[in-house]
């Protein structure tokens, strides 16, 4: 596997002030459409994210000169490889948990979706899924392991994916704890799925399907965000921590295993076209 290459103390303080470049070009697009978004009464959408994360991303990496295929990784016939790979690990990452919940005695029953409702909810965790993993994944993540290595870049961006989750709805007592750990361990999950690959076909795969199959399939929240399901959880008395209540399957110990198991495997995988 190809490793990052850890520049002398002047590449270090340089990547970090990239970082903060980034955060400004960031808060000097934001900003301004909050304002207008106020004034006119239109909402910044997740779509809107998309587009400014996307813009600050390209723009920056055009700032320090490196090329689009080290911020993305290369668009070819490996990175859809990639994306596919990405989205059989985060269909796993979920129907393993469940599997627990159905032998502990949870029952799903049927609640049809038409297609009107399915596709609209796919495509919005297709562009929370891109714009998450383009954000904490992308242009920050590189320059973080570029100034501090690997395991110090992945422990901040893990921090800081956490607390970009705290105030999710269904974040309070032992719920509050159970996810935010769940949270914190899965940003490292998708970390080593990028540090593996360089690239984010692999992460985003994971993060799309895993929401996917957790929301629209199973019918669980979404890191507390309810939508309609194809399949309808009934969990009666089934105590909180088996089964993440509200909040979704990423606040259960099952969910959180299944996590530890992933981040192992990806771990000791060798991709080989890297």
């Amino acid at each position: 596997m190809a490793q990052f290459v850890i520049p002398n103390n002047d590449g270090k303080l340089r990547n970090l002030w990239w970082v903060a470049l980034f955060f400004l070009i960031l808060a000097a697009i934001t900003i301004p459409l909050v304002l207008l978004s106020q004034h006119y009464a239109f909402e910044l959408s997740i779509f809107y994210q998309v587009i400014i994360i996307t813009v600050v991303s390209i723009v920056c990496q055009a700032i320090i000169r490196q090329p689009l295929e080290d911020l993305f990784g290369t668009l070819d016939i490996n990175w859809i490889r990639s994306l596919s790979k990405g989205l059989l690990i985060g269909a796993a990452l979920m129907l393993v948990p469940a599997l627990v919940l159905l032998l502990a005695g949870v029952r799903w029953i049927a609640n049809p979706l038409e297609l009107s409702s399915l596709l609209p909810i796919t495509v919005l965790f297709i562009a929370y899924a891109v714009s998450e993993e383009l954000l904490f994944r992308g242009f920050i993540f590189q320059r973080l392991i570029a100034a501090l290595g690997e395991w110090p870049a992945q422990l901040i961006i893990s921090g800081f994916f956490m607390l970009a989750h705290l105030n999710n709805p269904g974040m309070t007592g032992s719920i509050k704890v159970l996810a935010s750990i769940n949270i914190f361990f899965a940003s490292i999950l998708l970390g080593l799925a990028f540090i593996k690959t360089r690239s984010l076909a692999l992460p985003i795969g994971i993060h799309f399907m895993a929401n996917w199959v957790q929301g629209i399939l199973l019918g669980f929240g979404v890191s507390g965000n309810q939508q309609p399901g194809l399949l309808k959880p009934v969990l009666n008395d089934a105590p909180v921590w088996l089964t993440g209540g509200n909040f979704g399957l990423e606040a259960s110990v099952p969910g959180l295993i299944s996590v530890i198991i992933t981040i192992v495997f990806l771990y000791k995988w060798r991709p080989r076209h890297v």
